[in-house]
């Protein structure tokens, strides 16, 4: 820990009432808690002061941390309220437990944003620090579940650096090639093989061990912690710790060599956990001098030799680390992991029609995970669709369906999109017959005929349904689904439907769906033979498309009975706000 020097900082009125409180609490409880020394300002504003804490009562455990009778502790306070107090410890006896940072700072707050509220000051801080020495000395803390435990628990990353993306990448016990793709000026991919101008060498250096201080500020550093023995667990010898470091370098310098003058050169360390399971991923990159320093280097000594000729001064340069989107299956939870729309994961879904309902259905479903989408929608894009559909500036003037496939392409590259000009009988027998789902958001009397038609197919194998909203408000949503097995169509279920709907006073807000528009349902949106449409804004269409996406999907992951579903948004002044009516 870096010894601070005091300064003449003046306290702001948050750590002056913060460091009274503490005062007027260690007067009240001499025997539990006691100040040592005086506060200590530092040139960032932040102020620190020791404490030392009677807790020989906790309970104490063998896999639990090790605690004295009395600790002291260093505690850090921010100019302001809004980020809660830190505490450090100055010694290495915590080192490699689960929420102790680089060692030394406890983890006290995994989510501060909902964990830390200034309102309870000093006392509540108190009562979080004695909970915490509560948990960590019976063993509480799941080392596998720590954030970034296995590099010290702290976040790698460096301002103005891009992300390196990983999905699929084999790590193993040794130094390996790597190859980053530049996908954007903010992003690149690590992947295994493969050469081009668009593509970097990048050594993978997977670690003899985790490192709990995490991986340092310079080269100089990183290759001492390379090198440094982790505390407890099984441990790698002193040589093999060397070679590994030797090894490393060896590889930064071949690399470099091969790249450009004046161009960075990158590497990914992969940090097995103490804990298990796969290996922390941390990318960083060596600055354009430090690069080019091995470039003259390996030019004049060879790239064995490179590593024996750098000196404590060619080493003392700084890393530069880079934000890791580690999106493997094994390390990775989709956040939508059990929702409805997980259902469309791995599916091919046909959609007719990318209007105000459709294109914004079509986003959710590429989110979701589908692995292929095939629309259909030859309409252009005028300047007018932009209030309500999924579209922008630059989709004027191209075809719905074109526009739509482009955004669709840039959500997802495990997505392929698919684009039909014309709709027509022998597409449409292609659809029911290959997709998993079938969509029809054209609001099309001739469409829902044609999909009426083909839902008693014997080679059938998608799921049918209709989604539409109402033209008054565009807050309604109906979705009319025909499941395997059934042998009529949506059309033919949305018809069946309508008289019990509109046989029914409690469901009044629905009548409109099956009603002629009255006069002013609809609106004429520009002068001329302008064809009428239905009223609605984009967070109304997106937010009943969603809905209409969600009903759907529990279609695909339940037992499947056709019927329809009906739903208002919570503006749409009336109820019931959904309700499913099956076929029969």
């Amino acid at each position: 820990m870096t010894k601070r020097k005091p300064t003449r900082t003046s306290l702001s009125p948050w750590q002056t009432s913060f460091l009274n409180d503490l005062r007027t609490l260690a007067a009240q409880q001499p025997h539990d808690l006691r100040i040592t020394g005086q506060p200590t300002a530092t040139s960032d504003g932040r102020v620190s002061i020791g404490l030392r804490l009677f807790i020989a009562g906790l309970p104490m455990e063998e896999a639990g941390l090790p605690l004295k009778d009395e600790e002291d502790f260093v505690v850090i306070l921010s100019g302001d309220s809004l980020q809660a107090p830190m505490v450090e410890v100055e010694h290495d006896r915590f080192v490699g437990h689960p929420h102790v940072l680089q060692g030394r700072r406890l983890c006290l707050y995994l989510d501060p944003s909902r964990e830390w509220d200034p309102v309870g000051g000093t006392t509540a801080f108190l009562n979080r620090l004695w909970q915490w020495l509560t948990d960590a000395s019976e063993g509480r803390f799941n080392a596998s579940t720590a954030l970034y435990h296995a590099v010290g628990g702290v976040l790698h990353q460096t301002s103005g650096t891009p992300t390196v993306v990983v999905r699929q990448f084999g790590v193993g016990r040794h130094v390996q090639l790597g190859w980053l793709e530049t996908r954007s000026s903010h992003r690149l991919d690590l992947v295994s093989g493969g050469s081009g101008e668009d593509r970097m060498r990048a050594p993978v250096l997977t670690t003899a061990a985790y490192m709990p201080y995490g991986a340092g500020t310079t080269l100089a550093e990183l290759l001492a912690l390379l090198t440094t023995q982790p505390v407890g667990g099984e441990r790698p010898g002193a040589s093999s710790l060397a070679e590994q470091s030797a090894a490393f370098l060896a590889a930064l310098a071949a690399s470099a060599a091969r790249r450009p003058h004046d161009s960075p050169q990158y590497f990914v360390l992969a940090v097995p956990n103490p804990a298990g399971g796969p290996d922390h991923l941390l990318g960083g990159r060596l600055t354009p001098p430090t690069a080019n320093l091995l470039r003259h280097k390996v030019k004049q000594h060879g790239v064995a030799a490179t590593v024996v000729s750098l000196s404590a001064d060619d080493v003392e340069t700084p890393i530069e680390w880079c934000t890791v989107s580690d999106e493997r299956p094994a390390v990775t939870t989709r956040r939508d992991s059990g929702r409805p729309v997980r259902s469309f994961r791995g599916k091919h879904v046909y959609i007719w029609g990318c209007g105000g309902i459709g294109s914004w259905a079509a986003e959710f479903i590429a989110r979701s995970g589908a692995t292929q989408i095939t629309l259909c929608d030859p309409a252009n894009i005028t300047g007018g669709l932009l209030i309500r559909q999924n579209y922008t500036e630059t989709d004027i003037g191209s075809t719905k369906a074109d526009a739509l496939a482009r955004r669709l392409n840039a959500i997802s590259d495990g997505l392929k999109v698919e684009v039909v000009p014309w709709l027509s009988l022998d597409e449409a027998t292609r659809a029911v017959t290959m997709a998993d789902v079938v969509i029809d958001a054209t609001v099309s009397l001739s469409v829902g005929r044609l999909l009426d038609a083909l839902a008693d197919n014997p080679d059938r194998r998608a799921v049918l349904a209709q989604i539409a909203t109402d033209a008054r408000t565009g807050c309604l949503g109906i979705v009319a689904v025909s499941a395997l097995g059934d042998s009529v169509g949506p059309s033919t279920i949305d018809r069946q439907v309508g008289p019990v709907v509109l046989g029914d006073p409690r469901m009044e807000l629905y009548h409109s769906l099956w009603q002629e528009p009255l006069e002013d349902d609809e609106l004429v949106p520009t002068r001329g033979c302008s064809v009428p449409t239905y009223h609605g804004s984009a967070a109304d269409m997106a937010a009943v498309a969603g809905s209409l996406v969600t009903f759907l999907g529990n279609h695909l992951r339940a037992a499947q009975v056709s019927g329809t579903h009906l739903c208002a948004l919570p503006h749409a002044h009336g109820g019931p706000a959904h309700r499913f009516l099956p076929y029969s």
